[in-house]
């Protein structure tokens, strides 16, 4: 049976029935918009075998385009009365009961999911966002592949490769998962309230093998954070902290990782971060 999806009207009265007023603070921007959460459910190529966890459905606009599909959710909220009205809206929209799951906590805190789910689809809230993703891309391993809307400079940053003047300490620690892509842009026209800064949607698809383990991962992100923390600096001053503690001891590492000092960090890809944590 298909689901109807959320229209503007419902939406303000959902907001206005549990006395719910967008915060700057959580990053609430609701969708009010169905063609908007259906392309986003598209470009994550949701189909209706897949275990889907959202992130911050807020009243449920992107839920319900998932569920549509026949994919089963895992939602995870962080407001209350947004989490205890989630499966009643759903509910009112033909969902069966079993195919929706609210976890009702902070994402960033969030360490088991029920099910396993294998996609990742979500409405991140800007001030928060590379964060959570990091959290559970980190955190949960058998996530596959997923899109997320955010803010155009943080998915911009995500998916910028080696090189760019928007590439740092995001962009690696993301690609350490797997590859990113821009998936497509969003007007500000569909939220309620109308934010003022511009959304995209940024896809990943998780390698097919772990590219280290933990302490690996660990090590890697260290130096990319010291790396861009000085990224006008030559390689070899900006990682002479974490490599040794004087620039003649961090170029003797880096040129045994096959790294040239003279570089600056945004010209490393995540491979070249990677070898120089091994040593």
């Amino acid at each position: 049976m298909p689901v109807s999806l959320l229209g503007a009207a419902e939406i303000r009265r959902l907001a206005a029935e549990l006395d719910v007023t967008p915060t700057k603070k959580l990053g609430q921007n609701f969708v009010v918009d169905a063609n908007t959460v259906r392309k986003i459910v598209h470009a994550a190529r949701v189909t209706a075998s897949d275990r889907v966890v959202e992130i911050g459905p807020g009243l449920g606009s992107l839920t319900l385009a998932i569920l549509e599909t026949g994919a089963s959710v895992v939602a995870v909220e962080i407001d209350h009365r947004l989490a205890e009205r989630l499966p009643a809206t759903a509910a009112a929209h033909d969902v069966p009961a079993d195919r929706l799951t609210v976890i009702d906590a902070d994402a960033l805190r969030v360490d088991d999911l029920p099910g396993e789910p294998g996609v990742l689809v979500a409405n991140l809230p800007y001030n928060v966002s590379v964060p959570v993703l990091l959290h559970f891309l980190e955190t949960f391993s058998y996530l596959e592949r997923g899109v997320v809307m955010v803010q155009a400079e943080v998915g911009e940053r995500l998916a910028a490769p080696p090189g760019s003047k928007i590439y740092g300490a995001p962009s690696v620690k993301a690609a350490w998962y797997g590859s990113w892509r821009l998936a497509g842009t969003v007007s500000r026209q569909v939220f309620w309230p109308v934010p003022n800064v511009d959304s995209v949607l940024v896809g990943f698809d998780r390698d097919a093998e772990p590219r280290g383990t933990e302490e690996h991962r660990r090590r890697t992100f260290q130096i990319v954070d010291a790396a861009f923390q000085q990224r006008r600096k030559m390689l070899r001053q900006a990682l002479a902290g974490v490599l040794g503690g004087t620039a003649a001891q961090a170029s003797a590492m880096l040129e045994q990782a096959g790294v040239d000092p003279t570089l600056r960090g945004e010209q490393l890809t995540v491979d070249d971060y990677a070898r120089i944590a091994a040593l």
